[in-house]
């Protein structure tokens, strides 16, 4: 077996562990006040992590580009409270548009 398919059969038999470790948790341990705010925050956490990493960045180096722009009005649009969708397009619409703009 190569080292590869090693790795990928330790990360699954790992993955799965952690998932087992996180069903086994007492639930007096997850009827803590901390852990439940903890638990509820740590997805928005990773998601922004995600995004940042997504629009900032580029072969480990930090750009600014057409993707930044595209946040910036998919973060407008949400502050107007308009729908998902049209977010989402509203977002990728910014970004065509200067990238088609700027080449």
């Amino acid at each position: 077996m190569s080292g590869l398919w090693l790795a990928v059969l330790a990360g699954g038999v790992g993955c799965y562990l952690l998932k087992l470790a996180g069903l086994a948790v007492p639930t007096s341990v997850l009827d803590r006040g901390w852990v439940r705010r903890t638990a509820d925050l740590v997805p928005v956490a990773l998601l922004a992590a995600l995004v940042a990493v997504q629009v900032a960045s580029t072969d480990q180096r930090l750009v600014l580009d057409a993707r930044a722009a595209g946040l910036g009005a998919a973060v407008g649009l949400l502050v107007l409270r308009a729908p998902f969708l049209l977010v989402v397009a509203g977002a990728a619409a910014t970004a065509a548009v200067l990238r088609l703009l700027v080449g």
